[in-house]
């Protein structure tokens, strides 16, 4: 799991975090269960964005990383927040 970490994009954790709150609090339609869905797929949509015109197979891999390292990034704090409350 460590090779991943050379495909973490900060920005893109960032934008996607904050997408992924929005919808989880005001987009009361979208079941949560398709936030990490929806944060993988604007990922590799903001990293080929981000990269154009050279979109790779490694490009997209670190767009869903990001993605979805945002929703894990989300449950660490939700988790650390609830513990400490």
């Amino acid at each position: 799991m460590e090779f991943l970490n050379d495909f973490y994009v900060p920005v893109i954790v960032g934008i996607c975090l904050c997408a992924g709150y929005i919808i989880k609090k005001w987009v009361k339609d979208v079941d949560n269960k398709y936030i990490p869905t929806v944060c993988a797929i604007l990922g590799v949509i903001l990293a080929a964005w981000i990269n154009w015109p050279t979109v790779t197979p490694e490009v997209i891999l670190g767009g869903m990383v990001s993605g979805l390292a945002s929703t894990g990034l989300h449950q660490l704090f939700t988790q650390f927040i609830e513990k400490n409350a």
